[in-house]
């Protein structure tokens, strides 16, 4: 995947990460830490930058990892981990979509979100899925606006979240759901339902 520049206030790029990125992305982990305690039940580590490179899961290759960084004027301001083809040829898992909170409101990951799924359907994906945690209005309202359709946790817990293995903590994760192309024709924007997992 190609670098490129969405136009917004301040300018934002989108690129693959690269190494000399790791202490950025640190920091953005650090200040996302209200999401990922909703979502996982624990703060950013150090060492889960280097964790992202080697979260896959069953029947997965990293040549399908996509870990993506937001820019603003060359600061790191988000984070997307994604796996292209899993669990299905046609669909892609999305695990994290980070923005700090000194950028959240702004639109920027709104543009980026478009534009990445704008990318993914020219790539040939028909389908992406998202998880979100059920007490993370903020997260829910983004996925539905975006044309998500959000499940609600169930009964029933797969062993895997969005593209990485499940934590013990992860028991209150939505599921959301957004077909693309002539798969997308038909299905209500945004609905919710009561399972957990993709379906």
């Amino acid at each position: 995947m190609e670098a490129f520049t969405i136009r917004a206030p301040g300018g934002l790029t989108i690129r693959p990460l690269q190494p000399e990125d790791e202490a950025g992305v640190s920091h953005v982990l650090a200040a996302c830490d209200d999401y990922l305690v909703a979502a996982t039940g624990s703060t950013a580590l150090p060492a889960d930058v280097q964790s992202l490179y080697y979260s896959l899961p069953d029947g997965a290759d990293f040549d399908q990892k996509h870990l993506l960084v937001l820019l603003r004027e060359d600061a790191p301001v988000g984070l997307v981990d994604a796996v292209e083809g899993h669990p299905e040829p046609s669909t892609c898992s999305v695990g994290l979509f980070l923005v700090v909170p000194q950028a959240r409101g702004e639109g920027l990951g709104t543009r980026a979100a478009q534009h990445l799924l704008r990318e993914a359907e020219a790539r040939g994906t028909r389908r992406v899925t998202a998880t979100c945690p059920q007490s993370w209005a903020p997260g829910i309202t983004f996925l539905e606006r975006l044309g998500f359709a959000v499940r609600q946790p169930g009964p029933q817990q797969s062993a895997t979240v969005g593209n990485r293995l499940r934590r013990p903590a992860e028991t209150h994760l939505c599921t959301a759901v957004r077909r693309l192309g002539d798969d997308a024709e038909g299905t209500s924007p945004a609905g919710h339902h009561t399972e957990d997992g993709v379906s």
